[in-house]
């Protein structure tokens, strides 16, 4: 990089350490070196983070659809979701492991290769069959978000974690809002191309690969040192074992399950849900996707950190909980009432694609809604019901996982965030069979409204599982 990129990275450091680290004009307390996070230090998890997602969050709004194209009705598109979930549940546990072992940087680096791999194989499918072998190289591969979350534990201390944590969800954020608008881009430029939209994901990928390879520095300070690495905890069903033998860990990670049920089937039948309730195609749910990652953004960037530091994180876990409970609700319940330039042959017709990959109108075995009542009822709905959703889907994750850390021995901070992960994968396998069931069989409404409740169940349980 010139002097100009250093200059450039060294001033959004700046700003973007004020921010969050910033407190309120009226506090005259000095903060302690202790509690300000150190965000140069954490910045290329960040960055390598964000870049990650960028690659993923091309695909998701993509995904339904483009199993749509190929004949796939609601549940086989709940089964293609779960598939990638399924395979970073296999992954998460033995890659935080490993990272624990040989240190973050190798296993980072390894598992981003299969990524790009599988991101390859998505821009020549032309079959079901190779959708879901590309999603499942891609999410034995994914599951090294533990590995990441592990690092900024490495960086970070009991009072700047969960503010580090958030601040990964954050760059989530930023990639589910940069990586629809491209989708949006790419699908304008190529003529609803899914392929390219594919081939730009596995650029992302390429990056992220670099930039590992040449900026992340290891965090594990003795990661080069055989002997430290041998006196380690390999993955084994003994350390599994003992990790769960820990009640605190336990419970945490069974909340991390039944939250993300709840949220994973959202996140992961939101597009089709939109398209069958409200006419929307790909490059329309782009755009909610994008002011969800508005929203997030704002939670995790900017709130997570403070929020913690003055009620803590049972109070950011409960908070969570409760206000997605009222987003998923709320989302179930949105008017059928088609957005006002809803027109039923166009989105036929950009489902269809175009050149060789094009597919048959007739084999879209999806049911769209008529064009009799269109109007803004449905989405003006939809979009307030997102406000609640995106805040506890928000602030959950990081405060379970912070939680997690702050009960683990350092030595298997790795280890036992893979298995949060783990719990949040499986989750996110079962989640899209329940809702692509209930989807299919009950209507659009009912997996929205059966996540609510599961969540309502949720917070009659969490409070006395997380103590003060």
């Amino acid at each position: 990089m010139d002097d100009r990129g250093d200059l450039r990275v060294d001033g959004l450091s700046s700003i973007v350490s004020q921010v969050v680290n910033s407190q309120p004009m009226t506090e005259t307390t000095q903060t302690l070196p202790e509690d300000k996070l150190d965000f140069k230090r954490i910045l290329p998890i960040l960055v390598i983070v964000f870049v990650d997602l960028m690659g993923l969050s091309i695909i998701i709004p993509l995904l339904p659809l483009y199993a749509a194209r190929f004949g796939a009705d609601p549940l086989t598109v709940g089964v293609l979701q779960a598939s990638y979930p399924l395979m970073q549940f296999v992954g998460a546990p033995i890659l935080g492991r490993l990272s624990d072992r040989f240190g973050r940087k190798p296993v980072l680096i390894a598992s981003q290769i299969g990524t790009l791999s599988g991101f390859i194989l998505l821009g020549f499918a032309n079959t079901l069959f190779l959708l879901f072998i590309s999603r499942i190289i891609d999410g034995l591969s994914g599951a090294n978000i533990a590995t990441a979350q592990a690092a900024i534990a490495d960086s970070t201390n009991e009072k700047t974690r969960t503010q580090g944590l958030g601040l990964i969800g954050a760059a989530f954020g930023v990639g589910f809002v940069l990586g629809p608008v491209l989708a949006f881009i790419v699908l304008a430029a190529t003529g609803q191309n899914y392929q390219a939209v594919a081939w730009t994901a596995a650029l992302f990928s390429f990056i992220s690969i670099m930039l590992t390879t040449f900026w992340f520095k290891e965090t594990i300070q003795d990661a080069a040192d055989p002997e430290a690495s041998r006196k380690r905890r390999p993955f084994s069903l003994e350390a599994f074992r003992k990790a769960i033998s820990n009640p605190a860990i336990l419970l945490l990670v069974v909340i991390m399950f039944f939250y993300q049920v709840a949220f994973g089937g959202y996140e992961q039948l939101f597009s089709l849900f939109t398209l069958v309730r409200l006419g929307m195609d790909a490059r329309d749910t782009s755009g909610l996707f994008m002011l969800a990652g508005i929203m997030i953004i704002v939670v995790q960037a900017g709130l997570v950190g403070r929020w913690s530091k003055k009620y803590g994180d049972r109070w950011l876990a409960l908070m969570g909980i409760g206000t997605l409970a009222i987003g998923l609700i709320g989302t179930g319940l949105t008017p059928a009432v088609p957005v006002p330039w809803y027109e039923k042959a166009r989105v036929l017709e950009s489902m269809a694609g175009k050149g060789e990959f094009r597919v048959s109108m007739q084999d879209i075995n999806i049911e769209l809604p008529d064009e009799s009542a269109n109007g803004w009822l449905g989405i003006g709905w939809l979009v307030m019901a997102s406000i609640p959703a995106a805040i506890g889907g928000g602030t959950l994750h990081p405060a379970i996982n912070s939680l997690v850390s702050k009960a683990s021995d350092k030595s298997e901070v790795g280890g036992n965030l893979g298995l949060s992960a783990a719990a949040y994968s499986a989750a996110n396998a079962i989640a899209p069979l329940f809702y692509g069931s209930l989807f299919q069989w009950l209507g659009a409404p009912i997996p929205f409204l059966a996540g609510g409740v599961i969540l309502l169940a949720l917070i009659l349980f969490a409070p006395r599982v997380i103590k003060h």
